[in-house]
């Protein structure tokens, strides 16, 4: 997208941080007409595997003749990806439109950067005739800026240690967080673990759990993905991701899951499951000769889900390219990637100010073969040439490999969220 004044001015405002709450947005909304109250929404939260369970709830509706909105954050590398309307990406000139329209409400309610896409997202979602929008939520839940809207359902994937400045430092207090997405006597799913489940209930929304009212069969399918088979009350369901990881086959479950609660028959589900992709995460693209797989494992949960995946496809030993923001449990992910890795290169996000020095985290891994890359084009360059190497961390970094490994220009701007 070109850097219009609007964009400057929005990205501007990341450095202002992140204020919770709702009272800003859903003032914001109001001067816009109240459009969140345009479309059915569900709300998907959780720590981990958001974007994929969303992306994939977002295609089975598609599928099933729903003229459907997804909402997802970060971007990668255009700040459109963050709004999808039918499978499409917004085009940029829509939402710079939109934005510039946005913009003096913002000002006038002193909104932040998240608050003021959550706006965004809900006008051009109402203004483009959805029927339903599939919003992920940004941190947390309960004082998230998405929670201004009514869900229909709500999904929290699972419950695990990140952002825990915000949040709380134990998995019981971020599930109590998570759990302010749900509504009394609302459907909602979860593949939280079975202990937080019940923290997850005092919200008295109609829940679901997977390994509870849900039960889970996968069989591998290598690199093409999964099958999956769920039982649920009432009904079986059966179809394929090519979602990578057992994660990856869990959180497809969840969106199948949920589509089946908003009435969602198999064939739909089938089509919609089979057809998604989800960029930066377990994504496998093809980089002189070789192949590098894509991943925004930035917490421990996240790089053990990593590691599992590989040991599940048979590999191990290889390269692994890794940069993180500042705050994260770095030590954590550290000792998972270690069971994988021959040598890791360390590396930042350019654009990213929150982006770690890559030579205070080399001691965390320990005997290891270390190198340290100022720049995600100078890590790829030490790759060696053929075989399979990993790029994870901050998604950020994700973010400025991606284009690079495509061969295309990204956008060139700071990124704090």
């Amino acid at each position: 997208m070109t850097l219009t004044a609007d964009l400057e001015w929005l990205f501007a405002r990341q450095r202002f941080g992140v204020h919770p709450g709702l009272s800003r947005v859903r003032a914001l909304l109001a001067r816009l007409g109240d459009s969140q109250e345009r479309f059915r929404a569900v709300l998907v939260g959780g720590t981990n595997g958001k974007g994929s369970t969303a992306a994939t709830l977002a295609a089975i509706l598609t599928a099933a003749g729903e003229r459907t909105g997804l909402f997802t954050s970060p971007h990668l590398t255009r700040f459109s990806e963050r709004f999808v309307v039918a499978g499409r990406e917004c085009p940029p000139e829509v939402v710079l439109e939109a934005l510039a329209r946005v913009r003096p409400h913002a000002e006038a309610e002193d909104a932040s950067f998240f608050e003021i896409v959550t706006a965004l997202g809900c006008l051009l979602f109402a203004e483009a005739g959805v029927s339903v929008a599939v919003m992920e939520v940004g941190l947390g839940g309960r004082l998230d800026a998405t929670n201004v809207l009514d869900p229909v359902l709500s999904v929290v994937t699972n419950v695990a240690l990140d952002h825990t400045a915000i949040l709380g430092d134990t998995r019981e207090a971020i599930a109590a967080e998570k759990s302010g997405i749900l509504r009394v006597g609302r459907p909602a799913v979860t593949g939280a673990d079975a202990d937080l489940v019940p923290r997850l209930e005092t919200r008295g929304a109609d829940l679901w759990a997977l390994g509870r009212e849900v039960t889970l069969e996968t069989s591998p399918l290598g690199w093409e993905g999964w099958n999956v088979r769920l039982r649920l009350p009432g009904a079986e369901l059966s179809f394929r991701t090519p979602l990578l990881g057992e994660h990856g086959a869990r959180n497809a479950a969840l969106a199948a899951a949920a589509a089946y609660r908003l009435g969602v028959g198999e064939e739909a589900t089938r089509a919609g499951a089979a057809g998604v992709r989800w960029r930066g995460r377990l994504e496998v693209l093809p980089w002189r000769g070789g192949r590098v797989l894509l991943d925004g494992a930035h917490n421990p949960d996240g790089a053990r889900a990593l590691t599992a995946a590989l040991r599940g496809l048979g590999v191990g030993n290889l390269p692994v390219v890794f940069g993180s923001a500042v705050d994260k449990d770095v030590a954590g992910v550290a000792a998972a990637l270690r069971e994988v890795a021959s040598e890791v290169i360390l590396t930042r996000a350019v654009l990213s100010p929150r982006a770690a020095d890559p030579a205070a985290l080399a001691p965390l891994f320990g005997d290891l073969p270390v190198h340290l890359a100022d720049s995600p084009a100078a890590a790829l360059d030490l790759l060696p040439p053929g075989g399979l190497a990993v790029v994870c961390g901050s998604l950020y970094l994700i973010g400025e490999v991606r284009p690079l490994l495509l061969g295309e220009a990204g956008e060139g701007w700071e990124r704090w969220q």
